[in-house]
């Protein structure tokens, strides 16, 4: 018997083997894990299936990954451009005061210095429609309640509201009435030009007042203010004493408290039960309302939250007629983009000079030449500064000069306040 090592390999067979392993994609001239091999390499087929079926996989998640985003971002933008538009649509424009005001062009004083802006904010005390519960609609006519010149600086690092008392005698031109006639030229106090020519006929007296072009206007309702308390969750006040009236349909303890929309109009509106009575007192008390609106706004980020400034500015938007520059939200948002950064200390509110008409002690005329000196400065676009009325009273019961007299040119300075002022330190 004949020891063997086996039988021998077979030259053919191996030639057959290595072409068969070609054809595959493999070699055995290379390392080779044989360690699962079954018969005719089925583990190498199946480890390549094993390996290009994650890859698949994760293609195809991709690929639904994509066409989810394309389609939530399409998604967005429709809610977005439906949002856009709806607010856009909420402002209401009066083309009438554009086509009147062009009809007196060659009286109206021109702009003085370029990117400054007055804006004339007007508050309708209408009690038509949704604000009859106010009071009585004496056939749909209306005076302006509160009317406020706001001056924002072509620096655009402050801004300054003026308040034009309702009752201040001044000269009314003839303008324009809703009936096609025209009022007659007279000395009247101011809301009445309102009620005789609506906002054309107040911006030909505020500009004839005040020798300052008027660039913009904005003619708010009651409901829209109350809407704005609203939707920045209230706004804090703090009384000395309990209110109750009735007319302003207002009843509040004393003491720090956050007002709602119902609320903050009647207690900015209320005349009777609060202060002395007069109309001064409440322009007083809706300036420093505003104030407290405007730094509620600014410290809570409401106007970089869209989530927060949305509810805003839809109640904002519902309750503006504004003249056909002011009319889409594209140049609302340019002009609070404009004053956001613009610090609550230098955000002021003051009331033009004036003091107690001397033929009718309850009505308003102005001081001069103080009036006049604000309105040039206003006008010219220079500081001015605003401190409150015991800080004034000091200041001139000192030395007599009531300005800021530290710089070499000292800033004529009034009696007001500023949007950083607490109410309840007042």
């Amino acid at each position: 018997m004949t020891e063997s090592a086996g039988t021998p390999p077979d030259p053919d067979r191996s030639a057959a083997d290595k072409d068969e392993a070609a054809s595959r994609g493999g070699s055995q001239d290379g390392p080779q894990d044989n360690s699962q091999d079954g018969p005719d390499g089925e583990a190498s087929r199946v480890r390549w299936w094993d390996d290009a079926a994650p890859a698949r996989r994760r293609h195809r998640w991709l690929r639904w990954a994509a066409l989810a985003a394309s389609f939530f971002v399409l998604v967005a933008a429709g809610v977005g451009w439906w949002l856009y538009k709806k607010l856009d649509s909420n402002i209401r424009t009066d083309t009438s005061v554009a086509a009147e005001l062009r009809a007196y062009e060659k009286e109206r004083p021109a702009s003085v210095v370029h990117d400054a802006e007055n804006i004339l904010i007007i508050g309708s005390d209408s009690r038509a429609g949704d604000n009859r519960e106010y009071g009585r609609d004496y056939g749909g006519s209306q005076r302006s309640d509160t009317t406020i010149l706001l001056h924002l600086p072509a620096d655009r690092k402050s801004a300054t509201a003026m308040s034009l008392p309702r009752d201040l005698m001044t000269d009314i031109p003839s303008c324009r009435t809703s009936d096609g006639k025209r009022s007659r030229k007279q000395f009247a106090q101011f809301n009445w030009a309102f009620e005789f020519g609506g906002t054309a006929c107040t911006i030909r007296t505020v500009e004839r007042m005040t020798g300052i072009r008027i660039d913009h206007y904005m003619v708010v309702d009651f409901n829209g203010f109350k809407d704005m308390v609203d939707a920045v969750d209230g706004v804090e006040v703090c009384l000395k004493e309990p209110i109750d009236d009735p007319d302003a349909h207002l009843k509040l303890r004393a003491g720090r408290q956050k007002l709602d929309g119902e609320e903050a109009l009647g207690y900015v509106r209320a005349r009777k039960s609060l202060g002395n009575g007069s109309d001064t007192d409440r322009m007083d008390r809706q300036q420093r309302f505003l104030g407290a609106l405007v730094n509620k706004m600014q410290s809570d980020g409401v106007l970089l939250n869209p989530t927060r400034l949305y509810p805003v500015l839809d109640a904002a938007t519902k309750s503006l007629t504004t003249d056909p520059g002011l009319d889409s939200l594209k140049d609302l948002y340019a002009l609070v983009r404009g004053v956001r950064n613009v610090p609550t200390d230098k955000v002021q509110f003051l009331t033009v000079p004036r003091q107690p008409y001397a033929a009718d002690p309850n009505r308003d005329e102005l001081v001069q030449p103080d009036a006049t000196k604000l309105f040039e400065r206003l006008r010219q676009d220079t500081p001015v500064t605003v401190v409150p009325a015991d800080e004034l009273a000091r200041r001139k019961d000192g030395n007599g000069d009531p300005s800021d007299s530290t710089s070499p040119t000292p800033t004529p300075t009034y009696s007001g306040n500023n949007a950083a002022a607490d109410l309840c330190k007042q």
